[in-house]
């Protein structure tokens, strides 16, 4: 089967472009000596991870299930951070995890003598924001996510191996290079007491316009000024461009001059960034609204008003049956996505280099009523 074959709704995981992102960051770790690990929250397709294992260091978790699902599935490091650990878990989570990063003094003091031999970490928060996103940026006033400066003691350092921090979201490596400064600035004296430095997320490193050589030199100056291993932990740039929703047009409704497409697919049940963030996903073959000839409003099947997936363009009229693609789906998708007004969790099929495509998963009833009671 191909693309415009498969049933719809479904996702399709493209393996030549995750590969060839995989050996991007390769590189990055090859020349550097750093590790890169992938973050589940944006991407835990675990059929995919075999392949992902050949090129990168490990994965890195948000709590019990993930780090479950990178120690079983990639079996390389595993990593874990959480804004607070809860008690009945820590033990297994301390079984699974070859690093544990705490997020505030409290809780590394609580749980640090149950971390036996496992490398222990702080997050630290610089305050230095470099996006526009607030719901995204961990270095907001206020924010709960990492210890300032002023909180932090000698004594407290005395009991980590590392210090992480994250504060980039899709972002470009001056970034990363600003952030590292302000946390140089605030922390820096503490380092030689460290084995390790771990940069977060949020890097776009896979990103056709990412400064490559710009990161690698943040890296080798951790490295070589402290003698630190360096971390990173980007969940976008492991599969970013590396996987499509392919949908069906059920219907067409004209309102007040908008012509609207209903889909079987849904911004709120299968990409829901799109109404968080918000974003706009590519579309194959369109343009911007008034670019193309024929403008329509994209829309779902779902009773939510407010579910638009947003306005395309296209050359030819759009009938009734049309399939349309859907690009950057593999990450913050399937990992989000929910069966909100009973609708269909979509398939899961992965696409070789050849464009030829095959089921990974298939998702029925069962899979809506087994969560609910």
């Amino acid at each position: 089967m191909d693309l415009y074959s498969i049933p719809t709704p479904s996702y399709v995981i493209d393996r030549g472009r995750l590969e060839d992102n995989c050996r991007i960051l390769a590189g990055v770790m090859e020349r550097t000596g750093c590790k890169i690990l992938l973050a589940q929250k944006a991407f835990s397709a675990f059929s995919q991870y075999p392949l992902i294992g050949k090129y990168l260091s490990g994965t890195t978790a948000s709590g019990l299930y993930e780090a479950r699902l990178g120690r079983e599935e990639l079996g390389k490091e595993t990593h874990v951070f959480s804004p607070a650990y809860r008690e009945a878990e820590f033990d297994e989570l301390a079984d699974l995890c070859d690093h544990i990063v705490f997020n505030s003094v409290a809780q590394l003091r609580k749980y640090r003598d149950r971390c036996r031999d496992r490398s222990v970490g702080l997050r630290i928060n610089p305050r230095c924001s470099t996006q526009e996103h607030g719901i995204y940026d961990p270095c907001a006033p206020g924010s709960r996510l990492g210890v300032i400066r002023e909180n932090l003691t000698a004594e407290d350092v005395a009991l980590v191996d590392g210090f992480h921090f994250h504060t980039l979201c899709e972002q470009n490596a001056d970034a990363l290079a600003t952030t590292l400064d302000a946390v140089e600035r605030q922390f820096g004296e503490f380092f030689p007491q460290l084995k390790w430095l771990n940069f977060g997320g949020g890097h776009h490193i896979t990103r056709p316009d990412y400064d490559i050589p710009l990161l690698e030199s943040c890296i080798r100056r951790i490295r070589e000024r402290y003698g630190l291993e360096v971390y990173l932990e980007p969940g976008e740039a492991v599969a970013l461009n590396a996987g499509y929703l392919v949908t069906e047009v059920l219907d067409t409704v004209e309102n007040g001059g908008v012509t609207t497409l209903i889909l079987d697919a849904s911004a709120a049940c299968h990409m829901p960034d799109v109404l968080e963030m918000p974003y706009r996903p590519p579309l194959r073959n369109s343009g911007q609204p008034g670019e193309k000839a024929y403008t329509y409003r994209l829309s779902s099947y779902t009773c939510l008003a407010g579910d638009i997936i947003g306005d395309y363009s296209f050359d030819e009229p759009v009938q009734i049956g049309d399939k349309l693609v859907f690009e950057d789906m593999a990450i913050y998708s399937m990992v989000k996505n929910n069966t909100f007004n009973g609708i269909p969790l979509p398939g899961i099929y992965e696409m070789d280099r050849d464009g030829s495509c095959r089921l990974v998963k298939a998702f029925g009833y069962s899979d809506f009523k087994e969560r609910l009671s």
